[in-house]
């Protein structure tokens, strides 16, 4: 009984999803042409090829910003139940940060977080 319940949270959630996805495509105006197939960029025209190389730089700058934000996100939960999990709770989020500790040691000695 419990699965028909979670079966139909999952069609209810579906439903909706197409529903506004439907009325969307039913609703919207469709006017192509002229300005619509002009690239934008910040008010900018653009210039050159769409397909230029990238410092690599910027891709492990933000890497290393998901990684902390993401380590941000797991310790809120932690922090919550800390009481009820223990010393062993303690102990594996000690050996967490420790590792985020460490990856960002590594990333600082390869100048990963100058910005060029």
């Amino acid at each position: 009984m419990e699965y028909l319940f979670i079966l139909a949270m999952v069609a209810l959630a579906a439903a909706m999803v197409g529903g506004g996805l439907l009325v969307s495509r039913l609703a919207a105006p469709r006017f192509p042409g002229g300005l619509k197939d002009v690239p934008y960029e910040c008010g900018e025209q653009p210039i050159g090829q769409a397909w230029i190389q990238f410092n690599i730089g910027y891709y492990l700058f933000g890497l290393l910003f998901l990684v902390f934000d993401v380590e941000a996100a797991l310790m809120y939960p932690w922090a919550v139940v800390f009481r009820t999990v223990g010393l062993a709770g303690l102990i594996e989020m000690g050996i967490f940060i420790l590792v985020l500790i460490v990856g960002l040691a590594y990333a600082w000695r390869k100048d990963v977080l100058e910005w060029v």
